[in-house]
């Protein structure tokens, strides 16, 4: 990530969206994060920053959405404090917000900002970390941010941060819907009890399904633990999946700790369908028709 080009005044970054094509969690750890073993996989729905530098010291933040925090309690701020402080750096920044991912809906919205505040400060100051040291600093913040610094398909184990790439899935369309609901991660990750688990996602099988190339094998191996918790507290997502399946779907599946979520289909026309009478029905406030983002970040 060396970075050639001097005294550049702003940079532009896209924040991608990720949805989990598989989420297990394995057990609690005394440190209070949960072993996991999940699929990740960015979809084409972005935020976009614009950073800026300032002569003055600090970091502004604005965003077109009121309900966000622009201070210390934004995980954009605490991402561009972290690496100011890391270099000495004496001038300040000013990031632009404009949101598109939902908020609060399981799909790495601010882990995403992050991520993406850290790559263009990485590019607007030359600080020149690689990737790696990005992400070894991410972690520190959120167990998304390394994986969100990449993209991509993989294979996130540990907390989140020990990723393995693999194959991207064969093209389809998604519809995405999260209900006018928000979820607390924190309020469904303590809920959970894995040890009480009976069922997990055969996430081996979903690896294999991605090097073959198989969109069957993958959407039959569909999975996340943590609907055990969400479904049973907003039955709307059991009810945006099934509608999903009925209309076409190949399955359908929750993301992260939810309520979004995101329906596999082969027509575009089915996907559009479906969409429409999600929003027609008042099931999701949000509802979008993607596909995979498949290259790195």
């Amino acid at each position: 990530m060396e970075n050639t080009m001097k005294n550049t005044q702003q940079v532009i970054q896209k924040a991608y969206a990720k949805i989990n094509l598989g989420l297990d969690v394995l057990r609690r750890r005394q440190d209070g994060y949960h072993e996991v073993r999940m699929i990740m996989q960015t979809v084409d729905i972005c935020d976009e920053l614009v950073l800026e530098r300032t002569p003055q010291a600090g970091i502004v933040l604005l965003t077109d959405r009121a309900e966000l925090p622009t201070d210390k309690n934004n995980l954009i701020w605490k991402a561009a404090d972290l690496l100011l402080r890391m270099k000495n750096i004496e001038e300040g920044v000013k990031i632009t917000l404009t949101k598109r991912i939902p908020i609060a809906a399981g799909m790495a919205g601010g882990s995403a900002d992050a991520a993406a505040a850290m790559r263009g400060l990485n590019e607007l100051f030359d600080m020149g970390y690689s990737t790696k040291e990005l992400q070894e600093l991410g972690v520190k913040l959120g167990a998304d941010i390394p994986y969100c610094l990449t993209g991509g398909t993989m294979l996130a184990e540990g907390i989140g941060e020990v990723l393995s790439p693999l194959p991207a899935p064969p093209d389809c369309f998604l519809v995405v819907a999260k209900p006018d609901i928000d979820v607390s991660t924190a309020f469904v990750y303590g809920s959970l009890h894995a040890e009480r688990l009976s069922d997990h996602p055969d996430i081996d099988g979903m690896i294999g399904a991605l090097k073959e190339g198989s969109l069957t094998g993958i959407t039959d191996r569909l999975g996340n633990v943590l609907e055990t918790v969400s479904v049973r507290e907003y039955p709307v997502i059991e009810r945006v999946k099934s509608l999903m399946r009925e209309k076409g779907a190949h399955n359908a599946l929750m993301s992260g700790s939810g309520p979004t979520v995101f329906g596999i289909f082969t027509k575009r026309e089915e996907a559009e369908e479906t969409a429409g009478l999600i929003r027609e029905k008042g099931l999701a406030g949000q509802v979008f028709v993607t596909v995979w983002h498949k290259d790195a970040i």
